[in-house]
């Protein structure tokens, strides 16, 4: 088996929960980003737990969280789904996600990491808009992150270099790559293309979590690009707050969508972070973040 399809198996894995009581299901935690569990996996493994609970299967529109704790990956997740309502059209679910911690001498504490509604709608016909895609070179033109990472690893601390090498789940090409070592401040807008290759014919909720685990990578990081900061920066604390998605007509994973992402704000130690998916043309997407992007200069 090729390293690519490895990858493919373990995504595959992270979005396959196993149904432990109605409408209660756990999701096996991976090492996506280290010692805590990515963002993106709670979000595609909620997503996932919601729609295992409809009556009749219809993709999600329209999905809220936020982020309450840091997981631990050590630890399988527990997503807890309350049916809020089924109506002719619309499905609303209420998605929980437990972790337990272990107490010296005393019972696991319960812990809720994320907490998330969505909403899931049949698609119809209906009045149609959207702006026109945004032109960027096109994917055949660009190298790949894993291409870029040999241009850096020589700058990174040999301790850290296995890690900072290792392939991504998602084949990502950036449209105009930073120095993650000596960012230049520049305008908070950014796009990459990724796909996920040799995925194959999936169900629409796979293919809607998968986007969901895919949309985490970068988008936080957009807001730091106005201050010549990068996750390597010392002293940052980083993190995502809350996430909204929006999903407005079909795509398909197995080929390159463009990930146009910029930042409109940041104050507070926090940065305001907005994205848009698109496909052969069409808007398939939009996503909005709120970050931590906390910088503690060191002392004298």
């Amino acid at each position: 088996m090729s390293n690519y399809l490895q990858l493919i198996d373990e995504l595959l894995a992270t979005v396959s929960l196993i149904e432990v009581s109605p409408d209660v299901f756990e999701g096996k935690s991976h090492d996506y980003v280290g010692a805590r569990i990515f963002g993106g996996q709670v979000l595609a493994q909620a997503l996932m737990a919601a729609a295992h609970t409809l009556n009749e299967d219809k993709p999600c529109h329209s999905l809220h969280g936020y982020f309450l704790r840091g997981g631990d990956i050590n630890q399988p997740v527990i997503y807890q789904v309350r049916r809020l309502r089924d109506g002719r059209s619309l499905s609303a679910r209420e998605v929980t996600a437990i972790q337990y911690k272990e107490v010296k001498d005393k019972p696991p504490v319960e812990q809720v990491i994320f907490s998330m509604i969505c909403s899931f709608s049949a698609i119809e016909e209906g009045l149609d808009y959207q702006e026109d895609m945004p032109a960027y070179p096109p994917p055949e033109d660009l190298p790949t992150e894993q291409d870029l990472k040999e241009e850096y690893v020589g700058k990174i601390p040999e301790a850290l270099q296995a890690r900072f090498m290792r392939h991504r789940h998602v084949e990502i090409k950036p449209v105009k790559p930073r120095d993650p070592i000596n960012p230049e401040p520049m305008k908070p807008k950014q796009a990459n293309w990724l796909r996920i290759p040799e995925l194959g014919e999936q169900p629409v909720a796979i293919q809607q979590a998968l986007l969901a685990f895919a949309s985490d990578f970068y988008l936080v990081g957009t807001g730091l690009m106005s201050h010549g900061v990068s996750f390597m920066t010392k002293g940052l604390q980083a993190a995502s707050i809350d996430h909204s998605m929006h999903f407005h007509r079909p795509f398909d994973l197995n080929d390159w969508l463009l990930y146009d992402m910029w930042s409109d704000t940041t104050s507070n130690a926090m940065g305001l972070n907005h994205g848009q998916f698109w496909q052969d043309g069409k808007l398939v997407a939009t996503v909005q973040q709120e970050g931590l992007m906390r910088l503690r200069v060191p002392k004298s």
